[in-house]
């Protein structure tokens, strides 16, 4: 199996003429369940090479990493992350969930409250969802804009589009400061999603995960999938890209995210510090005396 062609199928850095509709929820690449062994063993040699790159990425202490990841409920956001980022150094990596903004985040802009837990340079930033809740949830439910304080002169029929333009200059910004963007939407098609939710409701164990709420936001499916259309379509780029993950097959959805996070730390063509001849010459020392003990 030819990794590059699949992570080619499920990538989008022009996104002119993307359409939702053209990405299988229930995809798998050819993959069918009788070959899931095998697709455990593609995400294990993914996990072991996304380690050693993690280490030669905190070594290296020039690029930083920020993955993203949004989806519908249900869609597998929590398990993807826990799975892929299994076998990496946890001091290298940062996760943060963003839940509505507090007080303090309403006094300043949208992108604020993200712009203070961007990755540190040799770390892996994690968000699960990010600031696209502006222009999902926000644009789903205009009335939340109400809230955030800012001048009616600049709620406009343009704000969306405004919006993707501060989202594509920050990320360009981002880039060209040793941030990597890599982005992922983990599409679940409504179907599973009512099935997911079913399981929850049936499993005492997983009552926790299910919130009323999780219905309500259903009712806007519709909604939501344009929503995720038009973002996908006007912020998808060449230096910071989406992929569309195919989310009705847990084990496929980390296979593509995990091959796609190499991928991105193999682009930065990461190598070991060199060391000076004057360093050389104190590791000699050093040996030097750790023998004469």
């Amino acid at each position: 199996m030819k990794i590059e062609k699949m992570l080619k199928r499920y990538r989008v850095d022009h996104g002119q003429h993307f359409r939702l509709k053209d990405h299988d929820p229930a995809d798998t690449h050819g993959l069918e369940s009788e070959l899931k062994p095998q697709a455990k063993e593609l995400l294990a040699s993914g996990v072991q090479e996304l380690s050693r790159l993690q280490d030669v990425l905190a070594a290296q202490d020039g690029w930083g990493l920020l993955l993203i990841f949004q989806a519908m409920d249900a869609a597998g956001k929590d398990g993807t992350i826990k799975h892929v980022m299994s076998g990496v150094n946890p001091q290298g990596v940062q996760v943060w969930s963003f839940k509505a903004p507090s007080a303090e985040e309403l006094q300043h802009g949208y992108l604020w409250r993200t712009m203070k837990a961007m990755p540190e340079r040799g770390h892996i930033g994690i968000f699960n969802r990010s600031y696209y809740e502006e222009v999902l949830v926000v644009r789903v439910h205009p009335q939340i804009l109400e809230s955030q304080k800012l001048p009616k002169s600049l709620v406009t029929k343009h704000i969306w589009q405004e919006r993707f333009e501060d989202i594509n200059n920050f990320e360009r910004y981002l880039t060209r400061n040793g941030t990597a963007v890599v982005k992922f939407f983990l599409h679940v098609s409504k179907k599973e999603q009512k099935r997911r939710f079913m399981e929850r409701l049936d499993t005492p164990d997983k009552n926790w995960k299910f919130s009323s709420s999780d219905v309500k936001e259903r009712q806007c499916w519709d909604e939501y999938q344009e929503a995720y259309e038009d973002m996908i379509g006007h912020t998808a780029s060449e230096h910071a890209p989406w992929y569309v993950v195919p989310a009705d097959n847990k084990w496929f959805t980390r296979l593509v995210v995990s091959q796609a996070v190499v991928d991105a730390l193999k682009g930065m063509n990461l190598k070991y510090p060199k060391v000076s001849g004057v360093e050389r010459a104190a590791l000699a020392e050093a040996r030097r005396q750790l023998k004469g003990e």
